[in-house]
């Protein structure tokens, strides 16, 4: 067993981490490790220094501040795990992560996410299948681990709600009635055709019957922002700043959004009235006769 698969292992028991997190810790220390065999400096060998040069070097590469920051929390991780098995103890990690910047989130506006859900075809099985994932992220602002972790028990399109579940509570979230026909119209013509077991539970699924993957569903996004022709990156979380910041434009109540996108601390949705105050400036020097 290598040592990543050790480190896994080692996660997975913890019972304490998301399977996303245990990705990322993953991702860091493989990228760390081949650091490592390229400098030919043995793991059991390192030090804080050797930690401090691979950071200099992913500065040196252009990796931004959060990739770097990410990086330092998944190696302290790591080498709390090197301790445990004995392979190495090189004491308290001191480095300090680089300080993030605070920019407002990246949004659509209105007409680009209308022209980015209208890019689907509505005549085929993908096409169908895409566009009820693209309208329910937009209706409900999930995360896309949380859209593609959703079951067919998880959706209530009667009463126009779904169920978003995680480790440290449910949360019910309402979606409206474009979403709400996009997901009856994929659930009568195209999952059928996709579900290769009648016991599976997943909402949405691949072409070969089972959930759909976190990359395969940004490929989807990814095609569809270039069909849009839309001058910005587009990424799934993309959507979601868009949902906040289309709700709190329209007077949605700040912590009534925060309910919905799960934010424990609501300093982290209040980023969204930035974007919004910021709209409503522009709105006010274009209309204002004495602005």
């Amino acid at each position: 067993m290598s040592i990543v698969e050790a480190f896994c292992d080692h996660l997975q028991r913890q019972n304490r981490f998301s399977q996303n997190t245990i990705s990322s810790y993953l991702r860091d220390a493989k990228k760390y490790i081949e650091f490592l065999d390229n400098m030919k400096i043995k793991l059991e060998n390192t030090s804080q220094a050797t930690l401090i040069a691979y950071i200099i070097s992913m500065q040196k590469s252009g990796k931004s501040n959060s990739t770097i920051a990410r990086a330092i929390v998944s190696l302290k991780v790591f080498y709390d795990f090197l301790k445990t098995q004995k392979i190495i103890d090189i004491g308290k990690i001191e480095i300090e992560p680089p300080k993030l910047e605070k920019n407002p989130p990246q949004i659509l506006t209105r007409d680009e996410v209308e022209k980015l859900l209208s890019c689907p075809k509505e005549d085929d099985i993908k096409g169908i299948r895409d566009k009820a994932m693209l309208e329910l992220l937009y209706a409900t602002g999930i995360k896309v681990s949380e859209l593609i972790n959703l079951n067919l028990d998880d959706i209530n399109l009667e009463h126009g709600y779904i169920i978003c579940k995680n480790k440290k509570r449910d949360r019910v979230i309402p979606i409206g009635s474009y979403a709400i026909s996009a997901v009856e119209k994929y659930l009568r013509y195209s999952r059928p055709y996709l579900a290769k077991s009648k016991d599976e539970e997943a909402l949405f699924l691949n072409f070969n019957g089972e959930r759909m993957t976190r990359q395969g569903f940004w490929k989807i996004v990814k095609f569809y922002a270039q069909s849009a022709e839309i001058d910005k990156e587009i990424t799934p979380h993309v959507l979601r700043h868009s949902f906040a910041t289309h709700l709190i434009e329209n007077g949605a109540d700040v912590r009534a959004v925060q309910q919905m996108l799960g934010h424990a601390d609501i300093s982290t949705t209040q980023r969204y009235l930035q974007v919004a105050n910021v709209k409503l400036k522009e709105v006010y020097q274009k209309t204002h006769p004495r602005a």
